[in-house]
Protein backbone atom coordinates (compact mmCIF):
# COMPACT_ATOMS: atom_id res chain seq x y z
CA UNK A 1 0.00 0.00 0.00
CA UNK A 2 1.10 3.71 -0.91
CA UNK A 3 -0.36 6.91 -0.68
CA UNK A 4 0.82 8.15 -4.66
CA UNK A 5 2.40 6.00 -7.31
CA UNK A 6 4.57 8.80 -7.92
CA UNK A 7 6.34 7.19 -4.65
CA UNK A 8 6.46 4.48 -5.87
CA UNK A 9 8.92 4.98 -8.91
CA UNK A 10 10.54 6.99 -10.71
CA UNK A 11 9.35 5.59 -14.65
CA UNK A 12 6.82 3.80 -15.86
CA UNK A 13 9.22 1.00 -16.46
CA UNK A 14 10.27 1.25 -12.99
CA UNK A 15 6.45 1.02 -11.86
CA UNK A 16 5.60 -1.80 -14.19
CA UNK A 17 8.66 -4.11 -12.87
CA UNK A 18 7.30 -3.45 -9.10
CA UNK A 19 3.96 -4.31 -9.79
CA UNK A 20 5.11 -7.30 -11.91
CA UNK A 21 7.08 -8.27 -8.59
CA UNK A 22 4.57 -7.84 -6.20
CA UNK A 23 2.41 -10.30 -8.15
CA UNK A 24 4.52 -12.80 -8.66
CA UNK A 25 4.74 -12.50 -4.88
CA UNK A 26 0.86 -12.86 -5.07
CA UNK A 27 0.59 -9.50 -3.80
CA UNK A 28 -1.80 -6.31 -5.12
CA UNK A 29 -0.83 -2.76 -5.21
CA UNK A 30 -3.43 -0.05 -3.33
CA UNK A 31 -2.98 3.82 -3.17
CA UNK A 32 -4.36 5.70 -0.54
CA UNK A 33 -4.66 8.92 -2.26
CA UNK A 34 -5.37 7.57 -6.08
CA UNK A 35 -8.23 5.06 -7.46
CA UNK A 36 -6.11 2.37 -7.58
CA UNK A 37 -6.43 -1.44 -6.73
CA UNK A 38 -4.22 -4.09 -9.39
CA UNK A 39 -6.84 -6.41 -7.96
CA UNK A 40 -8.92 -5.32 -10.83
CA UNK A 41 -8.74 -4.60 -14.49
CA UNK A 42 -9.89 -0.66 -13.87
CA UNK A 43 -7.48 -0.55 -11.43
CA UNK A 44 -4.73 -1.53 -13.30
CA UNK A 45 -5.63 0.24 -16.73
CA UNK A 46 -5.28 3.72 -14.06
CA UNK A 47 -2.24 2.53 -12.79
CA UNK A 48 -0.49 2.69 -16.10
CA UNK A 49 -2.27 5.91 -17.11
CA UNK A 50 -1.14 7.76 -14.04
CA UNK A 51 2.08 6.06 -14.14
CA UNK A 52 2.62 7.78 -18.13
CA UNK A 53 1.84 10.93 -16.90
CA UNK A 54 3.96 10.83 -13.89
CA UNK A 55 6.66 10.06 -16.39
CA UNK A 56 5.44 12.93 -19.06
CA UNK A 57 5.25 15.85 -15.82
CA UNK A 58 8.89 14.58 -14.53
CA UNK A 59 10.25 15.20 -18.37
CA UNK A 60 8.58 18.18 -18.69
CA UNK A 61 9.69 19.34 -15.29
CA UNK A 62 13.66 18.09 -16.19
CA UNK A 63 13.66 20.28 -19.63
CA UNK A 64 12.25 23.27 -17.71
CA UNK A 65 14.85 22.94 -15.43
CA UNK A 66 17.71 22.67 -17.94
CA UNK A 67 16.27 25.64 -19.92
CA UNK A 68 16.12 27.80 -16.88
CA UNK A 69 19.87 26.03 -16.26
CA UNK A 70 21.04 27.37 -19.54
CA UNK A 71 19.37 30.67 -19.68
CA UNK A 72 21.12 30.84 -15.82
CA UNK A 73 24.63 29.79 -17.40
CA UNK A 74 23.97 32.80 -20.62
CA UNK A 75 23.79 35.51 -18.09
CA UNK A 76 26.78 34.15 -16.03
CA UNK A 77 25.09 33.52 -12.62
CA UNK A 78 24.89 29.72 -12.74
CA UNK A 79 28.58 28.26 -12.50
CA UNK A 80 28.50 24.77 -10.66
CA UNK A 81 29.40 24.20 -7.36
CA UNK A 82 33.32 25.56 -6.49
CA UNK A 83 36.11 22.96 -6.36
CA UNK A 84 37.09 21.95 -3.52
CA UNK A 85 39.99 19.74 -4.81
CA UNK A 86 43.04 21.41 -4.69
CA UNK A 87 44.42 20.08 -8.10
CA UNK A 88 47.49 21.40 -8.02
CA UNK A 89 48.49 20.00 -4.85
CA UNK A 90 47.24 16.49 -5.86
CA UNK A 91 49.67 17.08 -8.57
CA UNK A 92 52.67 18.22 -6.50
CA UNK A 93 52.29 15.21 -3.98
CA UNK A 94 52.06 12.51 -7.23
CA UNK A 95 55.24 14.31 -8.73
CA UNK A 96 57.07 13.58 -5.71
CA UNK A 97 56.42 9.92 -6.02
CA UNK A 98 53.83 9.82 -2.99
CA UNK A 99 51.23 7.30 -3.01
CA UNK A 100 47.87 7.33 -4.08
CA UNK A 101 46.11 6.69 -0.55
CA UNK A 102 48.78 9.26 1.06
CA UNK A 103 47.85 12.04 -0.98
CA UNK A 104 44.30 11.42 -0.22
CA UNK A 105 44.58 11.12 3.52
CA UNK A 106 46.50 14.04 3.56
CA UNK A 107 44.17 16.27 1.16
CA UNK A 108 41.01 14.67 2.32
CA UNK A 109 40.17 12.93 -0.47
CA UNK A 110 39.00 9.93 -2.19
CA UNK A 111 41.26 7.59 -3.84
CA UNK A 112 39.28 8.03 -6.84
CA UNK A 113 39.39 11.68 -7.03
CA UNK A 114 43.01 11.30 -6.60
CA UNK A 115 42.81 8.63 -9.59
CA UNK A 116 40.77 10.84 -12.00
CA UNK A 117 43.01 13.85 -11.47
CA UNK A 118 45.74 11.69 -12.26
CA UNK A 119 44.15 10.72 -15.54
CA UNK A 120 43.48 14.55 -16.25
CA UNK A 121 47.07 15.04 -15.56
CA UNK A 122 48.01 12.19 -17.88
CA UNK A 123 46.01 13.31 -21.18
CA UNK A 124 46.47 16.96 -20.46
CA UNK A 125 50.39 16.10 -20.91
CA UNK A 126 49.46 13.51 -23.87
CA UNK A 127 50.63 10.10 -21.60
CA UNK A 128 53.59 11.52 -20.23
CA UNK A 129 54.22 11.61 -16.47
CA UNK A 130 54.22 15.23 -15.28
CA UNK A 131 54.90 17.00 -12.43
Amino acid sequence: MVTRIDRLARSVKDLLDVVHELRAKGVTLKATEQPIDTSTAAGKAFLDMLGVFAEFETNLRRERQLEGIGVAKERGVYKGRKPTIDRAEVRRLVGEDVGVSDVARQLGITRTSVYRIMGELKRDTGGREAA
